[in-house]
């Protein structure tokens, strides 16, 4: 059954790219209902490596500022939270709990780097945009972030190094005010083919 078109509008066609905030708090509990909705999407062999660092205070967010790029800053500064969005280099430790049906699936990822890797950063990114789908379904807007510098947020916040920062979201109730026109997409015959 198709969902109504005002749950598209809130979830794509009417959804923006929030570039400045309300100053209006998000409860940790609606962080938590995000998370265990983004939580249910699929991700192959249900690996799950996606991990969430919420940034709720003015001395958490002062420890990320030093990364992001100049443009960043301000509308960092304006959302009650910024997320960094993380990959878990180590997964697969979690394989007997996430994949019961399949007893050697962590030994798989354990002795395979590459295949690790690989399922890490696909699987990671995927599971970070349900997150943001599921921002938008409870209300939230969200601002991704890509300009930053990955290696000082590793540094600051995951010197052990199995997290590993792949970009930041900063969430919040959006202003719309600081909205940029939409940027045009591309259409069906240019991004697909039927074959």
């Amino acid at each position: 059954m198709k969902i109504a078109q005002a749950a598209l509008d809130q979830l794509f066609f009417n959804a923006r790219t929030a570039n400045g905030f309300q100053d209006k708090p998000v409860p940790a509990a609606l962080l938590q209902e995000v998370y265990d909705i983004a939580k249910m999407g699929a991700t192959s062999m249900n690996c799950q490596p996606t991990r969430y660092v919420f940034l709720t205070t003015a001395e958490a967010k002062a420890r990320v500022l030093p990364a992001l790029s100049p443009g960043n800053v301000d509308k960092t500064n304006s959302s009650p939270v910024t997320v960094i969005v993380a990959t878990d280099t180590q997964f697969f430790e979690h394989m007997p709990l996430v994949f019961p049906n399949n007893p050697g699936a962590k030994a798989l990822f354990e002795g395979n780097a590459g295949l690790a890797q690989g399922t890490a950063t696909r699987n990671g990114t995927l599971g970070s945009a349900y997150f943001m789908v599921a921002a938008r379904a409870v209300g939230l807007d969200c601002g991704p972030m890509s300009g930053v510098d990955l290696a000082k947020v590793n540094a600051e916040f995951f010197p052990d190094g199995r997290l590993q920062a792949n970009y930041l979201i900063n969430l919040g109730y959006g202003d719309t005010s600081k909205l940029f026109d939409r940027n045009p997409r591309l259409s069906f015959a240019q991004a697909c083919q039927v074959l």
